[in-house]
């Protein structure tokens, strides 16, 4: 199996928020050498692009790419950073596993509330926000090379939306475990947010019901064991919340999940 990179994102929509520490505290509790990995910060170059959101992604993706040799681990304080992920691993054209309880699947036209942190798996497959793609010179992903599991909370048109594509869509880790997914090369979009709040404290946007933490980590561990894992993100909580020690140790089970062994 190659190594572990570990990958820091410290910047929420393109911006570095003073109290947006989440990304510096999971350094600091040792997760990398844990894992037998480099940490690595990236670092954009804001005057080379008017978007910063674009900015950050293509520092994550020059990093991803620049280390064929290692599985590159992400940790992130929102969803948008999925785009420099697949840019990083194009040359590998992974499927996609994307853990959420947020669809992420709306477009500027559906949007009831112009929220960018949730349309990047559209703009991924080519649905809206293609600014971002063409800042990253990166061609939409077929709908039928994604896959999401637990997903609760879907705003109108995005769900009729989502539900018509040709995305494939698993209402429990449970259903996810039963099908036959693709051998191909694999990334792991792994929201916080999809584990019952009740567990998963200090969420944005949290939301009731969904696997407990131990079936969250079991499903990992069972992706991480297929063999194919080309890499995984991690958006995580928001340090600003009430209960945000809670979930960087629930968080940090998550990531241990993806261990070797």
């Amino acid at each position: 199996m190659k190594p572990y990179i570990c990958i820091g994102v410290p910047y929420y929509l393109g911006e570095a928020l003073p109290n947006r520490r989440e990304v510096e505290a999971l350094r600091q509790t040792g997760i990398a050498d844990e894992l037998d990995a480099t940490w690595i910060d990236i670092k954009p170059d804001f005057a080379q692009s008017d978007d910063p959101v674009v900015a950050v992604n293509r520092a994550l993706a020059a990093t991803v790419a620049a280390r064929p040799d290692a599985i590159p681990l992400v940790f992130a304080n929102d969803c948008t950073s999925c785009l420099g992920m697949v840019k990083g691993l194009e040359r590998q054209a992974p499927v996609v596993l994307w853990y959420d309880s947020h669809g992420d699947f709306n477009t500027p036209e559906t949007t009831p509330s112009g929220f960018l942190g949730g349309m990047p798996l559209a703009a991924l497959v080519g649905r809206g926000n293609q600014h971002l793609m063409q800042g990253l010179d990166l061609q939409p992903i077929p709908e039928s090379d994604v896959v999401i599991t637990d997903v609760r909370n879907l705003d109108p048109e995005e769900g009729d939306m989502l539900r018509a594509s040709d995305v494939t869509i698993y209402e429990t880790l449970e259903a996810l475990h039963s099908a036959e997914l693709p051998e191909r090369p694999m990334y792991i979009h792994f929201d916080a947010d999809v584990v019952d709040c009740a567990e998963m404290p200090a969420m944005s946007y949290p939301e009731p019901g969904g696997p407990s933490l131990q079936q969250s980590i079991d499903s990992l561990r069972r992706m991480k064991a297929r063999g194919n894992v080309a890499g995984a993100l991690f958006s995580l909580w928001n340090g600003t919340l009430d209960g945000a020690d809670e979930a960087m140790t629930a968080t940090l089970e998550l990531i241990r999940a993806m261990k070797a062994g």
